[in-house]
């Protein structure tokens, strides 16, 4: 290939970094405190998630470079997909990851408050500007599917991230991320019910759908609730979601890959946490099964889901113009 047709094609794929990179942070940072929550259960290696956690945060960073440089060079592009009723709602997985980050490296408190407070404004700005979204434009039906709950399940993060989770802050975030994954559940469980099939591509996002009870279930325990009636039907909610996605299994097989198969990774990893949770909090064996099983695919789903992105990435076949 020619010198400048090499410059022109590594300008195009610039051009072309899809903001839904972010959701392989939400997977690796997923993954990490899914791997935590069994080394505190089960008394697993601490030297894995070290690892784990320095993976996470040095992915990101190059994951980061690379969307800024996008910034710099191609701004209009950045600002196509902001305005995007669909690839807005992937931007909310900047400051989930730095959410994950912070609650990885919760131990070294200067270091995890920059990136908590950080996304907190970012999470913060986007809820309020992706929800008046919403309003201001004529929605179409079709637009919804389950990644519109990214923005708002990156609230319920807030309370997981937390260094003080008993605060009135956490229970503002808590509350928001309630009542929209709520209301939002009711659409988008209407869209698929009532209209045409998602895109094969946005498939791998009803993965998503077992994220919002599971961060409930969670938060709620580490804002001070006891494993009462509310949480019981959080965990529960969660448990029914991963049945029902491993009894539509069919529809996952024989996917084309799209960058949104990292969609599978990290409400596989919530899962896991509340179900690891939950054993330590009831001591019922049932759920230590549940929360390894589900480490267990999350460690499968990592594999696959990142050689097949590495692959593409190789081939050219990541970054190209839809």
């Amino acid at each position: 290939m020619e010198p400048m047709e090499l410059k022109q094609e590594k300008i195009s794929r610039l051009q072309n970094f899809p903001i839904m990179f972010f959701a392989v942070i939400m997977g690796l940072g997923g993954l990490g405190l899914a791997y935590k929550a069994l080394h505190e259960a089960f008394g697993l290696p601490g030297a894995v998630f070290e690892v784990l956690r320095w993976t996470a945060l040095g992915v990101f960073s190059v994951i980061t470079a690379m969307y800024v440089a996008k910034a710099l060079r191609h701004f209009g592009a950045v600002k196509a997909e902001f305005a995007h009723p669909i690839k807005l709602n992937f931007f909310a997985a900047f400051p989930i990851s730095l959410f994950l980050l912070s609650a990885l490296f919760m131990d070294m408190t200067a270091f995890h408050d920059v990136l908590f407070y950080t996304a907190l404004v970012i999470q913060t700005f986007l809820t309020l500007y992706i929800v008046s979204f919403w309003i201001r434009n004529n929605m179409m039906i079709q637009h919804s599917n389950p990644a519109w709950f990214i923005p708002i399940v990156g609230n319920l993060i807030v309370i997981l991230a937390a260094s003080n989770a008993k605060s009135a802050l956490c229970w503002y975030y808590f509350s928001v991320g309630i009542f929209f994954w709520m209301a939002l559940f009711t659409i988008i469980f209407y869209r698929i019910i009532f209209h045409d099939q998602l895109a094969q591509k946005f498939m791998p996002t009803l993965f998503i759908l077992i994220a919002p009870p599971a961060m409930a279930f969670l938060g709620y325990l580490k804002m001070g609730g006891g494993f009462d009636a509310f949480a019981h039907v959080m965990l529960n909610v969660t448990i029914f979601f991963v049945l029902l996605i491993f009894f539509m299994f069919r529809s996952f097989i024989g996917l084309r890959f799209f960058l949104s198969w990292w969609a599978f990774i990290f409400p596989t990893a919530a899962a896991s946490i509340a179900f690891t949770k939950a054993y330590g909090l009831t001591h019922e064996v049932t759920y230590a099964w549940m929360g390894a099983g589900m480490f267990a695919i999350l460690c499968a789903l990592i594999v696959v889901v990142a050689w097949h992105t590495l692959k593409n990435i190789a081939r050219g076949e990541i970054c190209v113009a839809e």
